[in-house]
């Protein structure tokens, strides 16, 4: 399966996987360049995976809907563009011979999910479509989770194959990366991953996917167990160093960075 980004809107990703005949799409806020991917590469739309109710991920779903060959599906515990099939974590979806594992996610909204396909053939890596939960070098803001939600999400998306493909929704690298350096300023793995990103923006190139095995090693909000991030976020008002308070502080400390 080949695995595309998508640019929409000023630093959304809409994810397609397609095998040059048929295509799945995940979180279609705008469905103008969905359509212009098929139209381009003469594919047939199988499925669409909606990860959240936000509109800059459903959006694009009604008009995308008669060119649909399959079904949307979406968290069974969120209001998005009906009809669609509701999915729980735990729950897999099978499309075009990919078989896609459901995880709750919540934080960034109640019933957020995210897909993990394990098995992505021809020796690929995993792939994970994580929405807002997930960003590279962040995480999503809290607008109806929890800082233990999101903890608990971060950390079963951390369990998951260092390999496995990291496919954000948003292109926040460098933003977030800005705040690492400061959560973590003497973190050598960080250092090498701004230069690495810089350089991919320099030249129009996104700096996704990334990987697990690089967001344990340079995310602060996966990190929430280091020192030095337990350390910086006490010095943010953190109540104590459990993972959900330091997360909790950090969250905090990012809405109002700059």
């Amino acid at each position: 399966m080949k695995l595309t980004a998508l640019p929409a809107f000023s630093d959304n990703y809409i994810w397609m996987l397609h095998d040059d005949r048929q295509a799945i799409v995940i979180d279609p806020g705008d469905a103008a360049p969905v359509a212009a991917a098929l139209d381009a590469l003469g594919l047939a739309l199988a499925a669409i995976l909606v990860t959240h109710h936000h509109p800059d991920h459903v959006g694009g779903v009604a008009a995308l809907r008669p060119r649909l060959q399959g079904p949307v599906y979406g968290p069974a515990r969120e209001a998005i563009p009906q009809p669609f099939v509701p999915l729980v974590n735990g729950q897999t979806v099978s499309v075009l011979g990919q078989r896609f594992e459901v995880i709750d996610v919540p934080g960034h909204t109640a019933g957020h999910i995210a897909y993990f396909l394990a098995d992505a053939g021809a020796g690929q890596a995993p792939v994970l479509f994580c929405g807002d939960t997930l960003f590279s070098g962040g995480c999503g803001r809290l607008f109806e989770g929890t800082p233990a939600q999101m903890h608990h999400s971060l950390g079963r998306l951390a369990a998951l194959p260092g390999a496995t493909r990291v496919c954000c929704a948003h292109e926040y690298t460098e933003s977030n990366l800005r705040f690492a350096a400061v959560v973590e300023p003497a973190n050598a793995d960080l250092a090498a991953y701004i230069t690495t990103c810089r350089s991919l923006r320099a030249q129009g190139q996104p700096t996704l996917p990334s990987t697990i095995a690089q967001e344990r090693a340079i995310n602060p909000f996966m990190r929430c167990d280091a020192a030095a991030v337990i350390a910086a976020a006490r010095t943010q008002g953190a109540g104590d160093a459990s993972g959900p308070a330091v997360l909790g502080a950090l969250r905090e400390w990012k809405n109002n960075f700059r």
